[in-house]
């Protein structure tokens, strides 16, 4: 029986560990991965204390900082979480099952799909949701990042650096994404933004060759000859583990209350995956701080 088990491993869970262990509570982190939505990024400008550091670089330090004090890791698949009659709780993985008195969620955002004919027949054979990731693979290639958003913005930015040509594809002829960042990328040479384009159909032999959208204006269809598009309009909360337990609000995000408990005694939750309209890695790391400070305080309360 574990004092906390924290499901997820990005900023907000790795921060509630230290914290957590800090206190002395025997914290098991369960997670299929190390990093959260650090791992889609590449260079971070925007971390206290750095002006610059790698994306592995910071999740190394916060891994090493987290079991540093004891904490334990599971890399593993939750595939749900039980609560108990006493009041503990049962998470489940695919090989195991691990009690604990108090549960942190920080199961962070998943990327968001067009749903449009093709995405799921090429996803993996030239469609990515992450263009850190597999931005070197279109070296020299010609590609599309689909959204208006920083993130979409930030992908055409890293993209241009390695493809021959990007392109933007934006619903409207707004743009969700910082003003700084939209005028950076209208200046770069290599990338188009073509505005009021529908996404209709991806198409090809085997892997991603054209890319079909619909001009919102005019309704005439538009045709990209492309190697790869990468999507990022946007990421959801994953909380179908854990969905009998908790509340969301209109975006599937956890409700909580100024302790980052959930509607269940003894489940918090913290970081992106939390209600709320910022996200941002120190965000994150003070929700896994609260979350985790809490649930020492409600393990005191309810063991005097």
């Amino acid at each position: 029986m574990y004092d906390l088990i924290i499901i997820g491993a990005g900023p907000a869970g790795l921060s509630a560990s230290i914290y957590a262990t800090r206190r002395e509570l025997s914290t098991l982190i369960v997670s299929r991965e190390i990093g959260g939505q650090i791992i889609w990024a590449n260079e971070i400008e925007n971390y206290p204390g750095f002006k610059n550091i790698s994306n592995f670089d910071l999740i190394m330090r916060l891994k090493e900082h987290a079991l540093a004090f004891g904490a334990q890791l599971a890399e593993k698949e939750v595939e749900k979480v039980i609560k108990n009659s006493n009041n503990s709780f049962t998470v489940v993985t695919n090989d195991n099952e691990y009690k604990a008195k108090t549960i942190i969620l920080s199961l962070g955002l998943i990327p968001k799909q067009l749903k449009i004919s093709g995405e799921n027949d090429f996803n993996g054979k030239g469609i990515s949701y992450c263009a850190n990731c597999d931005g070197p693979f279109y070296r020299n290639k010609r590609v599309a990042v689909v959204g208006g958003g920083n993130s979409a913005f930030d992908a055409a930015e890293v993209m241009s650096k390695i493809a021959e040509q990007v392109y933007i594809i934006n619903r409207s002829e707004n743009y969700k994404a910082f003003e700084a960042l939209v005028n950076k990328v209208k200046k770069i040479e290599n990338i188009e933004i073509i505005n009021n384009a529908i996404p209709k159909e991806v198409n090809g032999n085997n892997k991603v060759e054209k890319l079909i959208y619909t001009d919102k204006n005019t309704n005439k269809e538009g045709e990209l000859s492309l190697d790869g598009i990468f999507i990022e309009i946007g990421r959801k909360a994953n909380t179908k583990i854990v969905d009998h337990l908790i509340e969301t609000d209109d975006f599937g995000q956890i409700i909580v209350n100024k302790d980052k408990m959930t509607k269940t005694s003894g489940l918090f939750a913290a970081g992106d995956v939390v209600s709320g309209n910022f996200k941002q890695i120190p965000i994150a790391s003070g929700q896994g701080t609260e979350a985790a400070l809490a649930a020492y305080q409600f393990i005191q309360e309810n063991e005097s």
